[in-house]
């Protein structure tokens, strides 16, 4: 079946899952996103140098601050900006809200029903009213601090280069102070009942990459690291990472150079693993209470780091409020120049990369952005094989199940958390007759 969402990252909510299975192995398996290209790069050329940051905010209404956020750093790098620390604290809070929006939709409607085997987190409402009521809560404490600093919860419009268009007034950011004081509880009970749920036993050898700040849990800044040893500048991305187009897909993968296969895994568990000296210790205590180690390889669990991260963002948010001095300003101001600027930024999914490259005239000559979905596309298809394989004996229906719940695991998309999925399995070699299998 398919199901059309309007607001998407770089898909538009259709794709379909084949996979190949000889003597008892599944030796392909396929995540087919086939909805057209959406071409922001291109259309993003010709344009002035401090448009992409509206542009690309329409890339997913769920993340757009992680959007915004790259292109902001990318062309102030480029332009030789210098950002104070109070407009840099004010963007810490605007991502804040993103990552409680973001995490709570998805741990609350997009993925906690495959744990408790219902179709969809409305039918989640009716047993549990009360623990709706409370994720709604929190997801609205998300929107609020985008709307209070962005101007809107969806695509905001209050962020430009150089800071903001306005300061957000004092009794906002006291009511915001507020709230977030008022949710926190209800955050730290949404992770001890995620930490209830009965996990799937399965691990594997990852590559996490993700952003690593001298001092803060990264949301905007800091070197691209990963579990492999790799530590470079944002600006050297490109040259460990390669972008390419597979014949399934309209969506492109992406690979690193030496990293076996080139597979890496970006997203919450990356970034729990690889600064978890970064967490506030009673965030590190909370981790240790529903039995998360230092470093988690079982995706399925991703749910329960979203959660500790949804509890990060309420804490850092707080911390921010309560010691913030409003800048002598907005913005400062920033001036085009011919040069190139490079950014990475940690979407609630993921490492987000943009490269811009203005001309003389102060327009964009190029841009290339780089989103977690492709980053992640062939870690997601690697685990398909691997899951598929270990459960061949279930039942179809439990099958087809576990392999969307093993997408929703990394919260790719809307689309891909929401059901949408055509599944085709045959048997190659014949043994297993092919009606056994076909689903649409």
């Amino acid at each position: 079946m398919t199901i059309e969402v309007p607001i998407l990252a770089r898909v538009e909510g259709e794709g379909a899952l084949h996979l190949t299975v000889n003597r008892g192995v599944v030796e392909r398996a396929d995540l087919r996103i086939y909805e057209p290209p959406r071409f922001f790069e291109a259309f993003l050329r010709g344009r002035g140098f401090e448009e992409p940051i509206d542009l690309t905010a329409r890339i997913c209404g769920i993340c757009p601050v992680a959007y915004q956020m790259s292109a902001t750093h990318a062309l102030e790098r480029a332009c030789g900006a210098e950002i104070p620390e109070s407009i840099r604290q004010l963007r810490r809070l605007l991502y804040c809200g993103e990552w409680i929006e973001s995490h709570t939709l998805h741990i609350g409607f997009l993925h906690a029903p495959d744990f408790l085997g219902y179709p969809s987190g409305i039918a989640i409402a009716k047993d549990h009213p009360d623990l709706i009521r409370s994720i709604l809560s929190l997801k609205q404490t998300g929107n609020e601090i985008m709307t209070v600093l962005g101007g809107r919860s969806v695509n905001p419009v209050n962020v430009r280069v150089g800071g903001f268009y306005r300061l957000p007034d004092a009794d906002q950011l006291e009511r915001l102070a507020t709230t977030l004081d008022a949710v926190r509880p209800q955050a730290i009970d949404l992770v001890e009942w995620a930490a209830t749920f009965d996990f799937p036993d399965y691990e594997r050898e990852y590559v996490f990459v993700s952003l690593r700040h001298s001092h803060d849990y990264p949301f905007s800044e800091g070197r691209i690291v990963s579990s492999a040893g790799l530590d470079i500048d944002v600006r050297d991305y490109e040259t460990v990472i390669d972008e390419f187009q597979v014949s399934h897909s309209t969506a492109k993968h992406a690979r690193l150079h030496g990293a076996g296969d080139g597979e890496l895994f970006v997203g919450p568990l990356a970034r729990y693993a690889l600064n978890h000296d970064r967490l506030p210790i009673p965030i590190r205590e909370l981790a240790a209470k529903v039995g998360l180690p230092q470093v988690v390889r079982n995706p399925f669990k991703s749910i329960l780091v979203r959660g500790i991260e949804t509890v990060y963002a309420i804490d850092e948010a707080i911390r921010i409020l309560g010691s913030y001095t409003a800048p002598e300003r907005p913005a400062v101001e920033v001036s085009a120049r011919p040069s190139t600027g490079w950014a990475a930024t940690e979407a609630p999914r993921g490492t987000l990369y943009h490269r811009y490259r203005i001309d003389d005239d102060g327009l964009i000559a190029e841009a290339n952005i780089i989103p977690p979905t492709a980053q992640n596309q062939p870690a997601i298809e690697a685990d398909l094989r691997t899951v598929a394989t270990e459960n061949l004996g279930l039942a179809r229906d439990d099958l087809v199940a576990l392999c969307e719940q093993t997408i929703r695991n990394y919260d790719p998309c809307i689309s891909c958390a929401t059901h949408f999925l055509k599944v085709d399995i045959h048997e190659s070699d014949g043994r297993r007759p092919l009606s056994d299998f076909a689903i649409d």
